[in-house]
């Protein structure tokens, strides 16, 4: 059941992922990569000069070769544009940035934004979308003003004119990602909150802290926190980094005290948490001394990230190789992320450049490997449980043989008395001995005395009402306690003893001694059992094959 659950919510995701990769694009006349070229900022510069000028600007290099600082950033010659147009962005680390627009009569008109005010301009998926200011003529070039530019991604990340039917289809389509990513994450985090209030296993928290860690991570990596909280966007870009570690850390805690011992045995254990700690020293000294050393903080934090991801792979091996099912469900989850991470480092590199889809490749990853990550645990919950309904048969199994006799399957003497004293109400005890059966052993063996044994058994059983209590209490003795209406049982248990068939057709009689009265104590039981056991022997010195009642006796 919880499999199931958990395997709808996986698939509904991926149908909307589906969808969303199908979805047709708008009909627009505008979507638009623009080419740039940059510059550094001096002294006494204006953009109505640098618009006008070539010199200095490098058209030929990436902006990512320039250090950290202050730059110009134009764009080539527009085309034609229809009103309403946007620019967009990437989100970057910038104190501030101006967008300057020149028309086609010469005037020149700004927007722009510092990183306190950038919420405005944000939009989901983590880009800034600036309108050109209105103007009776047409825009024919762009350039921005970039402060304080950390510069680890670019200056201007992948500019774009878009048409405003083409913004609202990207929206779109970027609401309904991020909606399906939360409803899948919010679904599991509720899912699993419950199974660790009901079985209360080790893994349960850190997994929920992990998508819940996730689900932060993708209010802020989004945009939606900067937009919902008015959040300074460089505070933003401190969180993100904050609540990836986070993640990372949480779903290492949860691999360790979900895999078995052996998985995490030896030198593993005491990496895995070294690695998480430095993970968070890293990410808690980008967040606090960023922008200083930008370069060098986000390199140590991307080699941290890949160092703690790399510790999967053995545990991932030794998990794989432990023959558990839920365990080599969760190697397979584990391996998108793996994936995704390599391509996220591959471009904090610089060896791939950046692309916005593998910069939110790791809500994707992460939110199938918590998907995948639940399908193993419920895997594991039914496995618990089979050890559990296992153990508890194997309990039963062993009270059942304590409790009965192993040769006959009737009651022993202990459960006998177990459930016979503590009966107010009056009762008919019954004892049956078997006549000579010393004799019955020579004459037929061992073997052949235990099917007598059994045979006798059955007789009482058939003989007695379904709420009697029928018990082997000795070699070849037996009691039967029923209520004290059945007057007429011991009549009918020698009647049935009689009319058995023995093996070798051997004659087998049986004596038997009744008496009536309450069992609420032992006191009371020894008295009954007293008076019965005087009765049985009253019976074997009238010659056996009889029964006598104690007050006969």
């Amino acid at each position: 059941m919880p499999g199931r659950f958990i395997s709808r919510i996986v698939a509904a995701w991926v149908v909307i992922l589906m969808a969303l990769a199908l979805a047709p694009a708008a009909s627009a006349s505008t979507d638009m990569v623009l080419r740039t070229c940059f510059r550094a900022t001096a002294d006494g510069d204006r953009p109505e000069r640098l618009f006008g000028t070539r010199g200095g600007f490098d058209c030929s290099q990436s902006q990512r070769s320039a250090p950290p600082g202050d730059y110009w950033v134009r764009s080539s010659e527009l085309p034609a544009v229809e009103p309403g147009v946007v620019v967009r962005s990437g989100s970057l680390w910038q104190d501030a940035v101006t967008l300057y627009v020149r028309y086609a009569d010469g005037s020149v008109r700004s927007v722009g934004f510092t990183s306190a005010s950038a919420w405005r301009y944000l939009q989901l998926g983590a880009t800034f979308e600036l309108p050109l200011p209105p103007a009776a003529v047409r825009p024919v070039q762009l350039l921005w003003h970039v402060r304080g530019a950390a510069n680890l991604r670019g200056l201007v990340l992948q500019p774009r004119l878009l048409s405003p039917d083409v913004s609202q289809h990207d929206a779109l389509q970027l609401t309904a990602f991020y909606a399906g990513f939360v409803g899948l994450a919010v679904a599991l985090l509720i899912f699993n909150i419950a199974l660790g209030a009901a079985l209360r296993q080790r893994f349960h928290l850190p997994y929920c802290a992990m998508v819940l860690f996730l689900i932060g991570y993708a209010a802020s990596s989004s945009g939606l926190l900067g937009q919902v909280a008015g959040l300074d966007n460089n505070l933003r870009l401190r969180l993100n980094v904050l609540l990836l570690a986070a993640t990372l850390c949480s779903a290492m805690m949860f691999a360790r005290r979900f895999f078995a011992p052996q998985v995490t045995r030896g030198w593993l254990r005491p990496a895995i948490d070294l690695a998480t700690a430095a993970l968070l020293a890293a990410s808690l000294t980008y967040v606090v001394f960023m922008p200083l050393h930008a370069r060098l903080l986000d390199r140590v934090m991307t080699l941290a990230f890949f160092a703690t991801l790399l510790l999967t792979l053995p545990l991932l091996w030794r998990g794989w190789h432990a023959e558990d099912r839920y365990a080599r469900i969760f190697a397979f989850a584990w391996g998108l992320p793996l994936l995704t991470a390599t391509a996220r480092v591959l471009q904090a590199l610089n060896v791939l450049n950046w692309s916005f889809w593998i910069d939110n490749s790791t809500l994707i990853a992460m939110a199938l490997e918590a998907g995948c990550s639940a399908l193993a645990i419920a895997w594991r919950i039914k496995q618990l449980n089979e050890d559990c309904d296992q153990a508890r048969q194997q309990e039963m199994l062993a009270r059942l043989l304590a409790d009965s006799d192993p040769l006959t399957g009737l009651m022993n003497r202990r459960s006998f008395l177990r459930e016979a004293i503590g009966r107010a109400e009056p009762h008919v005890l019954v004892l049956v001995d078997i006549d000579h059966f010393k004799r019955v052993n020579e004459t037929l063996g061992h073997d052949g005395g235990d099917q007598v044994l059994r045979v006798f058994a059955d007789a009482l059983r058939q003989a007695v009402p379904a709420e009697a209590l029928v018990a082997r209490i000795g070699g070849e003795e037996f009691a039967v306690l029923a209520p004290a209406s059945a007057t007429a049982l011991p009549e009918t248990i020698l009647t049935r003893i009689r009319a058995a068939s023995m093996p070798f057709d051997l004659a087998v009689t049986a004596s038997l001694g009744s008496e009536c009265g309450a069992i609420a104590s032992e006191a009371d039981w020894k008295l009954l059992y007293r008076r019965a056991d005087d009765a049985l022997f009253a019976a074997k010195r009238a010659g056996r094959d009889r029964l006598r009642w104690a007050e006969a006796a």
